[in-house]
């Protein structure tokens, strides 16, 4: 799966997907290979090493549902048509990446893909290259509270990348801002993926306002002194809230 930046005017195909009520759209799905089968670090959603490891590396790159990165997070069931090699429930995956294919929707990591044959049929289901799918939006469970991790293009304290990790449910997260007293909320950009950067941040704890879709419906959550004013590079901050 290449890091590819690229932004495309999308129109939102969700009411399609169905958002886990059973409406399946048909597709198509091949995978890439790694040396442990898990996802890669270099996803253009800008996870790092959690695009590689989570939902135990059962991840993907997408194109049309990338989004412009407003799609990095989310959660599809993904079924193969090929009923004598595949399993009936297919596999649970989460996007982490951008990538093209033969009119693919999807590209799994091998670990993902091998998830959708039946037992002792994942080497035949490999030799196919790309298979038919369908796949649904479904909601992501992690058990676990939002953490905003400081990337590590971030420059203390002249420059600050936020990555929202461990977002449950069907939320999309489309923007966040920084409060600064006597400006008010600043509005951070999203740079590529899931990253979002302010140069010159507040010298303080921070308060930051998440805001996000769900479905057709737009929400926000202020997060409070969870970023502390001398912010580490590459650490995960705890929010101590969910959005979903």
């Amino acid at each position: 799966m290449g890091s590819y930046f690229l932004f495309f005017p999308f129109i939102l195909l969700l009411a399609a997907i169905g958002y886990g009520q059973g409406a399946y759209a048909s597709s198509r799905a091949t995978y890439y290979g790694s040396p442990d089968c898990k996802g890669t670090p270099t996803g253009a959603c800008g996870y790092g090493e959690y695009g590689r490891t989570v939902n135990n590396g059962e991840v993907t790159g997408v194109s049309r549902l990338y989004r412009n990165g407003s799609g990095c997070g989310a959660c599809y069931q993904v079924r193969c048509q090929i009923r004598t090699h595949c399993r009936e429930e297919g596999v649970k995956v989460v996007v982490t990446d951008y990538g093209e294919g033969d009119r693919t929707d999807f590209i799994l990591s091998t670990q993902g893909y091998s998830k959708l044959a039946r037992p002792n049929m994942a080497e035949e289901l490999f030799a196919y290259g790309v298979v038919d799918v369908e796949y649904n939006r479904v909601p992501c469970r992690y058990g676990r509270r939002l953490m905003l991790k400081v990337h590590e293009y971030s420059n203390y304290p002249h420059y600050l990348a936020l990555v929202p990790l461990y977002n449950e449910g069907f939320s999309d997260i489309t923007a966040m801002y920084i409060w600064q007293d006597g400006m008010g909320w600043r509005p951070m950009r999203r740079a590529f993926g899931t990253v979002f950067d302010i140069p010159n941040p507040p010298k303080e704890p921070l308060l930051i306002r998440v805001q996000y879709n769900v479905q057709t419906e737009v929400k926000s959550a202020d997060i409070t002194n969870a970023i502390p004013e001398d912010w580490e590079v590459g650490v995960a901050y705890d929010t101590h809230v969910q959005i979903n």
